[in-house]
């Protein structure tokens, strides 16, 4: 995101709503930053209902969305939400699409859950842009507007100030992710825990599409089981090799047994643990950089660095400057729990 308002400042989110839209995304958008959490160290989110007019919005399901602001109120946003829809194809009014237009013009991030891709594409917003949508309507949205990028098996997908989300869940997985991309992991993990999910999810949608059930759960409970290993021991080094025999397995069954469990590959996935605990001891924390490297496994603050500059497009120290929570110099040593 473009957008890293100052620690006490208010971020402003705006939901736009118009006939169509999903309950289960709104109640998401909601719960995320509708809750106030301040009492918990989580900073002071405004969260608006936007629509063309404040007449109320019926939804799916004998509900209704009562707006509190017009469109006009998305000049003011920080960020701009956009629910997916009950039936995928649904026209958003021309006002919306306007609005939309206008908001990406001035570099305002905009993040659409699920279906909300399609509203986005209408606005021509996602036009020679990536972008992802629920597995079982990628072939409807790359033949309906041709000139989006659709990628497959993704969770959610960043191309410029524009986020979309696969299906459902998948809404939630980006929700989160916008409030640590902005707020850090532990604003993430503190609301992620009081709506009882996960902070984050590795892997790819691709390990929710339909395909043959697995013979028997041992190979799962195995592989949990070597999960939970290296999650306590990920200061050690590990191996594919070495993980394989703890599950009993060999190297090449191994990947792909986890691959398909995980929807990605075993060393991605203890990368994106050891990123993780390392974000939560440099918020948590005063540790040295090379010891916040050597706790999480990464062996050394240059490959720590390294990983930071890829996966989150900062450095771990430029990291801590924005997250920290905790005077520098305390000598503050929280451990941080495993992800």
């Amino acid at each position: 995101m473009t957008v890293a308002p100052a620690a006490a400042a208010t971020t402003r989110i705006a939901l736009v709503s118009f006939p169509g839209i999903r309950a289960f995304d709104v109640s998401v958008i909601t719960e995320v930053w509708g809750v106030d959490r301040t009492d918990r160290g989580v900073p002071p989110f405004e969260l608006r209902r936007t629509a063309a007019a404040t007449t109320p919005i019926p939804l799916r399901g004998g509900l209704s969305l009562a707006p509190d602001r017009t469109l006009s109120w998305l000049s003011r946003a920080d960020l701009i939400v956009v629910p997916g829809l009950d039936d995928h194809v649904t026209p958003a009014p021309e006002p919306v699409l306007e609005a939309l237009r206008r908001a990406h013009s001035r570099g305002t991030p905009i993040a659409a859950l699920c279906g909300g891709a399609f509203t986005l594409a209408q606005a021509g917003l996602l036009d020679g842009r990536r972008a992802v949508t629920h597995w079982n309507l990628t072939e409807l949205l790359r033949t309906r507007h041709p000139g989006v990028t659709v990628v497959p098996d993704a969770l959610f997908v960043h191309d410029g100030n524009l986020w979309t989300s696969a299906g459902t869940a998948a809404g939630i997985d980006l929700c989160l992710h916008l409030v640590r991309t902005v707020h850090g992991a532990e604003t993430a993990a503190t609301i992620a825990r009081s709506m009882v999910t996960a902070p984050f999810r590795t892997g790819t949608q691709a390990q929710f599409i339909e395909h043959p059930t697995p013979h028997t759960d041992r190979d799962a409970d195995t592989l949990a089981a070597v999960r939970a290993f290296a999650l306590t021991h990920l200061a050690e080094p590990h191996t594919v090799a070495e993980l394989a025999d703890r599950a009993g397995m060999s190297p090449r069954s191994f990947a792909r047994h986890f691959q398909a469990t995980t929807g990605t590959t075993p060393l991605r996935w203890l990368i994106t643990q050891r990123i993780a605990a390392a974000q939560k001891l440099l918020e948590r924390t005063d540790l040295p950089l090379p010891e916040v490297a050597r706790r999480t496994g990464f062996g050394s603050e240059i490959t720590m660095r390294q990983h930071f500059a890829t996966h989150l497009a900062t450095s771990p120290r430029d990291y801590r400057l924005a997250f920290h929570r905790t005077p520098p110099g305390t000598g503050v040593d929280t451990p941080a729990p495993h992800p």
